[in-house]
């Protein structure tokens, strides 16, 4: 089993065909202040297996600050099914819509572990509000 994708986006669901849909892809934030929370992100893994993939794995979530401490985390496990056609790979698209914690500015990174291995990592740019230009002296020195 691998990992097509991790992405974070603003909104994603599944057709009634079964197709992924995903809006708004993004890969950085600015904030007005910290602490904070980007709410409602939908954090979206397209996972693809193969005819010996059949069985339970486990998957787990890593909200990671950019001083790599754990803010949050989630998992759970899933059963795949053999395919119908054992040629082609199986799309498993899990849409998780979470709460994101920013405690700080920097990179924060969404760890997806598969089967207790590190398999994908998304990346956040977290970023504050621009900082107000100090007003100069009339020789350039700022006190």
């Amino acid at each position: 089993m691998h990992i097509s994708f991790a992405v974070f986006a603003d909104a994603a669901n599944l057709s009634q065909e079964g197709k992924l849909n995903v809006l708004g892809v993004f890969d950085a934030v600015q904030v007005a202040g910290l602490p904070t929370i980007h709410p409602r992100t939908h954090f979206v893994v397209r996972l693809k297996a193969a005819s010996q993939d059949t069985g339970t794995h486990k998957l787990t979530f890593r909200w990671l600050s950019p001083m790599d401490e754990e803010l949050w985390s989630s998992s759970g496990e899933m059963t795949v099914a053999p395919a119908p056609n054992p040629v082609f790979e199986v799309d498993l698209p899990i849409i998780a819509v979470v709460d994101l914690p920013l405690n700080v500015t920097g990179q924060y990174t969404m760890q997806v572990t598969l089967d207790g291995e590190p398999t994908a990592a998304a990346r956040l740019l977290v970023s504050g509000p621009p900082t107000a230009m100090m007003p100069s002296a009339g020789n350039g020195i700022v006190s």
